[in-house]
């Protein structure tokens, strides 16, 4: 099959995964769209929202139609990592036997990750990066696709370890999550009250996904707009020669090059689920807030004023 045919085919499939996502699932368009560019690209996503707005339903709803397999870990300030990566015990025959934890699936949800000490949440990084994970020495391969989608509540912070600017620049999207409409909120709770129940069917499955995951990175970009990408995020660094002044007064730290690579794969994936076999510098446009939104450390001045990192990231445009 050839490349256009494939896309021509992942187009349709696309589709029809939003509507069946949508059986469940009420608004969040713009949401659901990132989390599924996200997996095609080969990403993980943070989701940022206050409790009740239904983002472990959304995660389940995604995977079950996806056709894989999902777990979900909560994460508390007692977890170890052991609890999430698993651990060697003694069998009966006075061998060490490793018991796999529920890091062992295709999509994750980790639930309020900011919950849980820096050392529990270090668990995650090798898993993320490697798609492997080390225990006593041992190295165990995860099955592909793999893809951590991790909750945080911005809200409460009592009692919170925020998380390290290593582990934040793992995640290709950080995703804001609102309340719901009026009309949106009345249709969930006609949904949520009654005894209906609606069905997810599973239109793919890991070995498609993985296909469709190659497929983008096969999908060609032309030189101006990695130079677009490049030349945007080399903007966000406060002391870099094409620096506005906006960035310089209001922004500590920039963006560091594993932006510009989610970039271009985020816009090839967005380009593709469009129609379009090339990205060009409006799909870079389209990606570019939630990438770049947590990659960007802002200072007291901007916090003082109320500079939101959106405005930061639309002003580079």
């Amino acid at each position: 099959m050839s490349d256009v045919t494939a896309v021509k085919q992942f187009v349709e499939k696309y589709k029809a995964l939003k509507l069946e996502i949508s059986k469940v699932i009420i608004g969040q368009d713009e949401v659901v769209n990132q989390i599924l560019i996200s997996i095609f690209s080969g990403g993980h996503s943070l989701l940022i929202g206050v409790p009740g707005l239904a983002k472990t339903l959304m995660v389940n709803t995604i995977a079950q139609a996806l056709g894989l397999d999902f777990k979900r870990i909560q994460f508390t300030p007692d977890l170890m990592p052991s609890d999430i990566l698993g651990s060697e015990i003694l069998d009966e025959n006075r061998n060490f036997k490793f018991i796999k934890g529920p890091i062992f699936a295709n999509i994750i949800l980790a639930d309020e990750i900011n919950r849980t000490p820096p050392k529990t949440q270090a668990a995650l990084l090798e898993a993320m990066q490697e798609r492997s994970v080390t225990v006593a020495g041992h190295q165990y391969k995860l099955d592909l696709p793999y893809f951590v989608l991790a909750t945080q509540n911005p809200i409460e912070q009592e009692g919170t370890y925020p998380l390290p600017e290593a582990q934040l620049d793992r995640f290709m999207f950080a995703i804001n999550l609102e309340y719901p409409t009026f009309e949106e909120e009345v249709q969930v709770v006609k949904a949520t009250t009654s005894d209906s129940k609606s069905e997810i069917n599973a239109l793919f499955n890991a070995k498609e996904i993985v296909g469709f995951q190659n497929l983008i990175r096969r999908i060609p970009v032309s030189d101006n707009v990695i130079e677009y990408a490049v030349s945007m995020v080399g903007k966000t660094r406060p002391n870099g020669n094409t620096t506005s002044g906006l960035v310089k007064d209001y922004i500590d730290w920039g963006a560091g090059p594993r932006a510009s690579q989610n970039i271009i794969l985020a816009a090839k994936t967005h380009a593709v689920i469009n129609g379009k076999l090339s990205p060009d510098t409006e799909d870079v446009q389209a990606v570019a807030i939630s990438i770049l939104r947590h990659r960007i450390i802002k200072n007291y001045k901007a916090e003082a004023e109320g500079i939101s990192e959106e405005d930061i990231v639309k002003s580079l445009f």
